[in-house]
């Protein structure tokens, strides 16, 4: 079976070029990786590819899926998958609505999305079951208060976790997150394995992409502010409130790029 001609779209550009990348490695033909998803409609309808990935942090939001649509109409011959977070029942119904044959959860791993993509070509539903099982429950036996993934998880890290996480989005490797934390790098090594292990992620940008679609970074840069003591440098020599503390590094800045020094 040979490579898919596709294209990947997503409302962080960083995103849809990193997963650009992955499948190219795989051998798929990425015909263009493009971001805002509000722009998707011209570019499939222009490239014509055979399965378009369609990645959205708001499956739920109002027009969210527009642009499926669109292409339904123009180009009904492409395959929408979409790529989401933790989906809701409304934003599973409103992507199948608008023309879409898949829903993947963005923290899928790269071999799960292509399986959904070459099932898409093929013109078969790319959906994992348990995905409709949980949607089906919740809308049979809805929830008085539906939980917040974003908080669910945080629950899972402990307030250093929540640090390093937020260090981990800004880029910092495995030295600066030491440095800048007062701890050991064997410790700061740790404290990243750990939160990987507990997000059910293989990498620091399937970590990043993660906290940042499901709330779970802005959660934890306001959780590090609250519960880091405001004596607590970044590093030697700096004072309180100066550029480098922990304080200053609270809240998350600019895009994510992957440290490679582990």
């Amino acid at each position: 079976m040979g490579g898919v001609r596709l294209m990947v779209v997503d409302d962080h550009r960083l995103l849809a070029e990193a997963l650009a990348s992955a499948l190219k490695l795989r051998g798929h033909r990425v015909l263009a990786a493009a971001a805002p998803t509000s722009g998707a409609a011209d570019l499939v309808v222009s490239r014509a590819p055979e399965v378009c990935l369609f990645g959205t942090a708001s499956p739920a939001a109002p027009g969210a899926f527009d642009p499926i649509a669109r292409i339904g109409r123009e180009r009904p011959q492409v395959a929408v998958v979409v790529l989401g977070p933790v989906p809701s029942p409304r934003g599973i119904a409103a992507a199948f609505a608008a023309g879409a044959v898949g829903y993947v959860r963005h923290d899928e791993r790269i071999e799960g999305v292509e399986r959904a993509m070459l099932k898409a070509r093929a013109g078969e539903s790319a959906i994992a079951p348990q995905l409709l099982r949980g949607a089906f429950a919740e809308l049979l036996n809805p929830a008085v208060q539906p939980d917040d993934e974003g908080r669910r998880l945080l629950r899972m890290l402990t307030p250093r976790e929540a640090e390093v996480l937020v260090r981990v989005a800004e880029g910092e490797g495995t030295r600066l997150i030491a440095a800048g934390m007062g701890i050991a790098p064997s410790t700061a090594r740790t404290h990243v394995q750990r939160v990987l292990m507990k997000l059910g992620v293989g990498s620091r940008l399937e970590a990043a992409a993660l906290a940042a679609r499901t709330g779970l970074l802005a959660r934890a840069a306001a959780h590090a502010r609250t519960t880091r003591p405001a004596t607590t440098t970044d590093a030697p020599g700096t004072g309180t409130g100066a550029p480098g503390t922990a304080t200053d590094r609270a809240a998350p800045r600019g895009p994510y790029v992957p440290a490679q020094d582990g």
